[in-house]
This record gives C-alpha cells, sequence and structure tokens, in this order.
C-alpha cells in the first residue's frame, strides 16, 4: 500500500515549468551582438529611404510637395556645382561652433561650480531656470535692436539658448557625485581644490560631455531660426528662400545636409567619449 501511494503522489508532482529566455533583440539592459547592431543600424536609414522612394515612384505624388531622392539629388549637384551649399555649410558651421564653443566654455565652470557649492547654487540657480523658460528666439528684436543684422545677434542667440541649458544639466551632473568619494579624498589628505579638479571634474567628465553632445542639437535648431532673418548665407537661409520659391527638392538638400552634420557630430562626441572616458565606456 505504501508503495503504491509513493508511486501516486510520484506521479501527482506537477514538472517545474519551463521559462521562456527573451529573444537577443528584447533582453534588458544587454548588448547585442555586432552584426544585429550593424543590421538594425543599416535599416534605420535604408528603411525610410525605401519608402521615400516607393511613395514618390509609385505613387502619384507632386514633385512640388514631395521631390523623389533623386530630384534631391540633382539639387544638391546643382547646389555643390555652384558653390553655394559649401558657402552656406561653411555659414551656419563658424555661427555653430563660436555660439556653441563659448557657451559651453562659460557653462561648463559655472555648473560644476553650481554643482560644487550650495552658496553658488543657491545665487545662480533661480535665475537660470528662470532665463531656460524664455524661449531663445524671443531674444531675437532686442538682439537686433542692440547688435544689428551682423553675426553678433546670431552668435548670441546660440549662446543663450546653450548657456543655460549646459549649465544646468552639468549642475544636475555635479550633484550626484558620491560623499564618500569626496570624503575619502580629504581622508587622504587632499584639500578643496584638488578635490574639485582631481576627484570631481573627472568623475562628472563623461555626463559633461553627454550634455554638450545634447545641447549642439539646440545650437542647430537656433541658428537655423537666426538665418532666417536678415541672414546673406546659411543654411537656414538656403531653406527659406527654397520655401518661399516652392524649391522643395532645396528644402530636402539643406534639412539632409544639416541632419548629415549632426548626426557626425553626434558620433564625434561619442568617439571622444571613448576614447577619454574609457573606464566609463566600460561600465556602460
Amino acid at each position: 500500500m505504501s508503495q503504491r501511494t509513493n508511486s501516486l503522489s510520484a506521479t501527482s508532482v506537477p514538472a517545474p515549468a519551463k521559462t521562456l529566455q527573451p529573444t537577443v533583440f528584447w533582453r534588458l539592459a544587454e548588448d547585442i551582438p555586432k552584426p544585429l547592431n550593424w543590421g538594425l543600424m543599416a535599416a534605420s536609414i535604408g528603411v525610410p529611404l525605401l519608402l521615400w522612394w516607393l511613395i514618390t515612384t509609385v505613387g502619384s505624388v507632386d514633385p512640388k510637395f514631395l521631390p523623389s531622392p533623386a530630384n534631391v539629388l540633382e539639387a544638391f549637384q546643382r547646389l555643390w556645382s555652384t558653390g553655394e551649399l559649401q558657402i552656406d555649410t561653411v555659414a551656419s558651421l563658424w555661427r555653430v561652433g563660436v555660439g556653441f564653443g563659448l557657451a559651453a566654455l562659460c557653462a561648463i565652470p559655472v555648473g560644476v561650480l553650481m554643482g560644487s557649492f550650495a552658496s553658488i547654487r543657491a545665487l545662480l540657480e533661480p535665475v537660470f531656470g528662470l532665463m531656460r523658460y524664455m524661449p531663445a528666439p524671443a531674444f531675437i528684436p532686442l538682439l537686433i535692436l542692440y547688435m544689428g543684422i551682423g553675426e553678433g545677434p546670431k552668435v548670441s542667440l546660440i549662446f543663450i539658448g546653450v548657456f543655460f541649458f549646459n549649465a544646468l544639466m552639468v549642475m544636475d551632473t555635479v550633484k550626484f557625485v558620491p560623499k564618500d568619494l569626496i570624503e575619502a579624498t580629504y581622508t587622504l589628505g587632499g584639500d578643496r581644490l584638488q578635490t574639485l579638479l582631481q576627484v570631481i571634474f573627472p568623475h562628472v567628465l563623461p555626463g559633461i560631455l553627454d550634455a554638450c553632445r545634447i545641447n549642439l542639437a539646440a545650437a542647430w535648431q537656433l541658428v537655423i531660426v537666426s538665418e532666417l532673418i536678415a541672414a546673406t548665407e546659411g543654411l537656414g537661409r538656403r531653406i527659406s528662400v527654397a520655401g518661399r520659391f516652392l524649391k522643395t527638392d532645396e528644402i530636402f538638400v539643406g534639412l539632409i545636409v544639416i541632419g548629415v552634420i549632426g548626426l557626425t557630430f553626434d558620433l564625434l562626441f561619442q568617439y571622444l567619449l571613448r576614447v577619454s572616458c574609457k573606464w566609463a565606456a566600460q561600465k556602460r
């Protein structure tokens, strides 16, 4: 009887359910194989281009509203052969480089000080928070009134639109530096200046580079806005003039050039992060 009972109990115990492991595509916080990574990156660009080509080739779409990739390529070659595209690109690059460079040069030390010292944070954070919510394009009439219609207001607009955001993002990065790290530095004999320059700044450098990478996109948006008013060259002016004469193909050329330049700078920032902060890149 006991043997029969044991056999029944053994057969009545349900087998453990098998848990389905997520596929490589859906694993949380894990890297994917490089072939899949490159394939997905290629698809993110190739699929929209294919859809664009299909819509303009198969569908009956007026080229004035949506030019085909061939039309855009012809417009690119036309503008390149006349040299207009190079002039506009260099003008926009110069404005973004100067405005963004000055903003980053000023915002990084200010943000580090605000994140490190509560007194400076209490002094500057309210006014910075106020300025952050003021749209930078709203300053255009004042900048033209104060500086005229030259390069000054264009560069200043980019500076205003980037400086406050960059400083506050750097401040937030510094605020989360572990206090144990700072206390350990003091224990080992470091003074306040050494802690700031040799401990805090290297620790937050990856966050600073990320903040600059993000705010560079805002700089490009602002330069286009600034070039819509009283500019003789620039990609923003090129887009504006093309829109007046319904040259949609040239509008697409300007947009694509801006996108390619922005993506190039984004990849450069990521490369700089991997090279200068290898310890941070390994943690990601």
